[in-house]
C-alpha cells in the first residue's frame, strides 16, 4: 500500500536549568517556529508538563496543524534514553525519578524520545555543526552543570543504563568540594558555573590584592570574564585554575577514548583565551604521550539553543512513529 500522508515535521524540546525551548523542525533541519518559557516557573513537574504540552499544541496549531507532526525529541540534564526518565537531576527543580517521556507522550499522543542534554547537544553538533564528518569526538557542555558525550565510529556511546558521559561527576580532588550530586571532589564542583564562582571567592578571601571582582554585585563566569578583559590578575587566576583542573580531567578522558577532537558548548565555552589557554596547556601536559598535539580542542560555532533544539529534533526522527490520532 502506498502511503501518501508522510509526516514531515517533528518537535524538538530542550529543557535547561533556566529555559525550556521548543520548536517545530522540518525534515531538512529548518526551524519553522520556536518559543520558550522559564523552567523554574514550574517547581511541580505535573504543572510543567501541562504547560509544555499546551505551549506545543498552540505552536503546532499556529503553524500548519497537528497532522504534520511525526514525533517529539527531548533534551534534559540527567536524562536516560534507556528509561525515558529524568533521574535525580542535581540542577533541576524536580527531584527523584521523573518519567518525562511517558508523561509528555500521554498528554500529546505522540511518540517521545528523551535523552541526556549532552548527548542531544552532541547529536546536534554531529548533524549540523563542526563535528560534521567526524566519527570519533567528545562534546563537553560547560554551563551550570558539566556534561559530555563521545562518539565512536559515528555512534554516540550511551552505556548500559544511558548514563555514559557524566564527565562532571568524575572525581578530580579526593574529599574535595561537595557537589550537587551528593559526592565530593567532582569536576563539576570546580569547572561548573558555581564552582568557578566559588574559586573566585576563595581567592579573594585568601588575599588582600585588589580585584575588580570585589566590587561586583553579581559574580558569575561572565562577569569574571569581563574582569579578565580589563586586565584583572585575580580574575585571570580564577580561569587559570579552572582550566588546569578541566584540562587534567579532559586528558584522562581523551587518553581512554582517543578522540579526533574535543568540542566545547555552553555558556562558559565563551570565556575565550582566559580559560582555554590554561585548558590546552594542562591537557597537553597530562594526556597520553602518543596523543600529545594530535587532539583538536574546538569551541562550537552554533548558537547553543539552536543546536540543542536541532539535536532534539534529530533525536525525534529516531523513535518509532506512534500516534493516538491515526
Amino acid at each position: 500500500m502506498i502511503k501518501h500522508n508522510i509526516k514531515s515535521e517533528v518537535v524538538g524540546v530542550d529543557i535547561s536549568n533556566e529555559l525550556t525551548t521548543y520548536a517545530i523542525v522540518d525534515v531538512r533541519g529548518n526551524i519553522i517556529a520556536e518559543d520558550s518559557f522559564p523552567t523554574c516557573d514550574y517547581p511541580d513537574v505535573n504543572n510543567f508538563v501541562s504547560a509544555l504540552s499546551n505551549n506545543i499544541l498552540m505552536l503546532v496549531e499556529a503553524n500548519g496543524g497537528y497532522e504534520k507532526i511525526r514525533s517529539i525529541g527531548m533534551s534534559s540534564p540527567s536524562a536516560s534514553s534507556v528509561s525515558g526518565c529524568i533521574e535525580n537531576a542535581a540542577n533541576l527543580p524536580w527531584k527523584g525519578v521523573i518519567p518525562m517521556a511517558a508523561m509528555l507522550r500521554d498528554r500529546l499522543g505522540l511518540a517521545v524520545a528523551l535523552s541526556n542534554d549532552a548527548h542531544v547537544s552532541a547529536l546536534g553538533e554531529y548533524t549540523f555543526g563542526c563535528a560534521h564528518g567526524m566519527k570519533n569526538f567528545i562534546i563537553i557542555s560547560l554551563g551550570v552543570g558539566l556534561g559530555s558525550c563521545f562518539f565512536t565510529e559515528g555512534e554516540d556511546h550511551k552505556g548500559h543504563l544511558g548514563y555514559a558521559g557524566e564527565f562532571g561527576h568524575t572525581c578530580v580532588v579526593d574529599k574535595g568540594r561537595e557537589c550537587g550530586c551528593g559526592h565530593k571532589g567532582c569536576l563539576e564542583a570546580y569547572a561548573g558555573a558555581a564552582g568557578i564562582v566559588r574559586t573566585a571567592h576563595e581567592l579573594m578571601a585568601a588575599s588582600d590584592a585588589p580585584s575588580l571582582m570585589r566590587s561586583l554585585e553579581h559574580l558569575s563566569p561572565r562577569t569574571i570574564n569581563e574582569c579578565c578583559e580589563h586586565g584583572d590578575e585575580m580574575a585571570c587566576e580564577v580561569f587559570r585554575r579552572t582550566g588546569y583542573t578541566l584540562g587534567l580531567g579532559l586528558a584522562n578522558y581523551a587518553s581512554i577514548v582517543d578522540p579526533e577532537a574535543i568540542i566545547f558548548t555552553g555558556g562558559i565555552s565563551h570565556a575565550g583565551k582566559w580559560l582555554f589557554d590554561s585548558v590546552q596547556e594542562s591537557f597537553e601536559n597530562h594526556v597520553f604521550g602518543n596523543m600529545r598535539g594530535k587532539v583538536k580542542i574546538l569551541v562550537s560555532t552554533l548558537n547553543d539553543r539552536e543546536r540543542d533544539v536541532l539535536g532534539a529534533s534529530a533525536l525525534a526522527w529516531s523513535v518509532p512513529e506512534y500516534s493516538l490520532f491515526k
